[in-house]
């Protein structure tokens, strides 16, 4: 009888706990989000599971106090003082059981693995810091220094316009240095990124790669705990199945709809559509290093005989818009001047002829399975780029990856070409343009053009370095052309950004940057 009592209860206790269970469109990559960069990895790690020093408000782009409770920037630009809160906890899991709440020597494990090359933890990843690399962290930060216990002096090489903003991606989550030190000693290193320990609102308890994220309720969350007692993500890739199990209750919220399916979702008296601008651009990254598209004019031939207006009504159903340039118009410094190049068939055969192809070559183009946030139907988009490419007579071949293996191949440099998508992480240009084209990304990967100029180097660093937003704004415009000129994208679409959800969850936001925060979300 007293164990069918306990039984009952437990079954009890499980009925009654608030849970939000999200159908999401893949598995994370792994919950240590220094190492990656797909959203669906931020939102089951850095989202879910971390805090960073700043913070940007869910919803928006505005920075607000995190770990930090203040900050002070010293006169020349090149030194922020950082004030830790008092009290802030670490989850308590099977695997760690911290015995200190956070400390500036935290935040200096979290920033040094990345940055020094002589720091214990800096090469034990083997595709090496992603984000770092990409944002040349290494040459900018020169030091992280613990001033006391809950204060952190970081000194720059140069001022730097955007770094708080960096500051708040992913990226720079903090982690716990004495976790850190438990798996260094059990010689278990790699366990940081597969049994996470952070500050956030969700403590990780299990994972099974393609199916399900189980996460509780952090009960000494810094901000109190969330409404939520559990957070469950379930995997499907598929958005017409995301849908039927929104349908049908089995989830809460269904991540990105495809646009032909809005109107059925907000017809149905028991869901919500939630849409928003995402700062984000769908582009085929074209490797410079693959003969014939070392040659601009060949990148030039495919552009112009791309009908990106065709795409954007075919895939996203008129949610979306026709992009020219590597950022959408919600992004400040975007060069109004010059819109998405049309469809040019003529001049396109005269680009390709000119550069001895006047009768195309071949290529593989590579697209992720399934769909994501910012591409409802990849394999729909590739087809369309196939058809108007053969119309120049160039051969398309396309090759579907499993998105984990395509970025890993694609940072690695084997493919001819990426149906890719970039989202801003912090609302900055630099965001845009630094990872996607400066020369040192090419080595760190995010760059999959593998494309470098010195000229185009030479701008984006003098404009990190001023504060002057109007001069900033002038740079990135002068930027912009260069990109334009030399074409190492085939920009496609602006899409907007789509959550499904049950009228019961309440406190949903849509992210300009493509991500989902569940702290405030709660179910009715």
């Amino acid at each position: 009888m007293r164990l069918l009592l306990a039984a009952l209860a437990l079954v009890a206790a499980s009925a009654s706990a608030r849970t939000l269970t999200v159908c999401t469109e893949a598995s994370p990559d792994g919950f240590d989000y220094s190492l990656f960069h797909a959203n669906s990895t931020a939102d089951a790690s850095s989202e879910a599971l971390y805090n960073r020093l700043v913070e940007f408000e869910p919803g928006t782009t505005k920075l607000v106090p995190a770990l930090a409770e203040r900050w002070e920037l010293s006169a020349d630009g090149k030194t922020y003082t950082f004030h830790l809160r008092a009290g802030v906890a670490f989850h308590t899991t099977p695997w760690f059981k911290p015995t200190r709440p956070l400390t500036a020597d935290d935040v200096v494990y979290s920033f040094a693995r990345q940055i020094d090359a002589k720091h214990p933890w800096h090469g034990q990843p083997r595709q090496g810091w992603y984000y770092a690399a990409a944002m040349q962290f290494g040459q900018l930060v020169k030091s992280v220094t613990a001033v006391d216990a809950r204060t952190v002096r970081i000194e720059l090489a140069r001022p730097e316009a955007p770094f708080l903003a960096d500051v708040a991606m992913g990226f720079l989550s903090v982690l716990s240095a004495e976790y850190a030190q438990q798996l260094q000693a059990a010689g278990h290193m790699e366990d940081m990124n597969l049994k996470p320990v952070g500050t956030g609102p969700f403590v990780f308890r299990s994972h099974v790669k393609d199916a399900v994220v189980r996460y509780d309720a952090h009960p000494g969350y810094f901000r109190g705990k969330v409404a939520l007692d559990k957070l469950i993500f379930s995997i499907s890739p598929d958005p017409a199945t995301r849908l039927q199990r929104l349908k049908a209750g089995e989830c809460d919220i269904g991540l990105y709809p495809m646009p032909q399916a809005w109107d059925e979702i907000r017809s149905d008296g028991k869901l919500r559509l939630l849409t928003g601008p995402g700062l984000v651009t769908t582009f085929v990254g074209l490797n410079v290093e693959h003969k014939p598209l070392d040659d601009r004019r060949v990148r030039q031939a495919l552009g112009l005989a791309t009908d990106r207006a065709s795409i954007a009504r075919a895939v996203y159903g008129g949610a979306a818009s026709p992009a020219g340039n590597p950022y959408p118009p919600s992004q400040w410094s975007y060069d109004d001047k010059a819109g998405p190049a049309l469809q040019d068939l003529a001049k396109a055969r005269e680009l390709l002829k000119a550069a001895g192809l006047a009768n195309g070559f071949a290529l593989k183009l590579w697209i992720r399975a399934g769909a994501g946030a910012t591409n409802p139907n990849p394999r729909a988009t590739a087809e369309l780029l196939q058809a108007d490419w053969a119309r120049i007579g160039v051969k398309v071949e396309i090759v579907t990856l499993e998105f984990g293996e395509l970025l890993k191949r694609t940072r690695a440099g084997e493919h001819d070409a990426t149906l890719l998508a970039w989202a801003s992480d912090n609302g900055d240009p630099d965001n845009f343009l630094t990872p996607n084209f400066a020369c040192a990304a090419v080595a760190g990967g995010s760059n999959v053009a593998r494309w470098c100029r010195k000229d185009f180097d030479a701008l984006l660093a003098e404009a990190r370095e001023t504060a002057d937003q109007g001069k900033r704004d002038a740079l990135y415009r002068r930027a912009q052309a260069l990109y334009r000129d030399d074409a190492p994208w085939v920009p496609l679409t602006y899409p907007t950004t789509a959550v499904a959800t049950s009228k019961r969850v309440v406190n949903m936001k849509v992210s300009p940057f493509g991500l989902n925060n569940y702290s405030a979300v709660d179910v009715k």
